[in-house]
């Protein structure tokens, strides 16, 4: 079973889920903010578009640590990769229409849902909220149908 569900170990696994949900923990506890992607996404389009949805206070007033965030985020991955996972490029066999096609619904999604997997699933769910519940267990069986008919009809 273990080889099945986790070819690879599943310690690395359980490491970058602490390391994730200690930094969401931190930024919460130091700074009283919630540290969701969607927001930074939106936040950061802020600086380019000029309308009136980006430019909200919200958006506009969070945007520079929001950013630092982000930054963050790229960084840490970077160090992994450099210096835990050897430098090695990484390459999927996924195409690139399907990969645009995904990227664009799960952005859909996240502005349906008023925030995405991150915000919800770590942050919403860490602080107990009812909607991030209803939310997560959304995303999961989207997830769970969406993989599943892909597995059917583009395999």
């Amino acid at each position: 079973m273990n080889l099945i569900l986790f070819p690879l170990g599943w310690q690395h696994y359980l490491l970058g889920g602490l390391f994730v949900g200690a930094g969401a923990a931190l930024l919460f506890v130091l700074t009283g903010r919630i540290g969701g992607m969607s927001t930074v996404f939106s936040s950061s389009w802020s600086y380019l578009v000029q309308r009136p949805f980006f430019q909200q206070p919200r958006f506009v007033d969070s945007r520079a640590w929001r950013l630092v965030y982000a930054a963050g985020l790229i960084l840490g991955a970077l160090i992994w990769w450099l210096g835990f996972a050897g430098g090695a490029p990484e390459a999927t066999s996924v195409p690139v229409w399907q990969l645009l096609v995904g990227g664009f619904f799960v952005g859909y999604g996240a502005r349906l849902g008023n925030g995405c997997t991150s915000g919800h699933g770590i942050c919403g769910l860490g602080s107990l909220q009812w909607p991030s519940l209803l939310a997560v267990l959304s995303f999961m069986a989207t997830a769970f149908l969406t993989a599943n008919i892909a597995a059917r009809w583009l395999a």
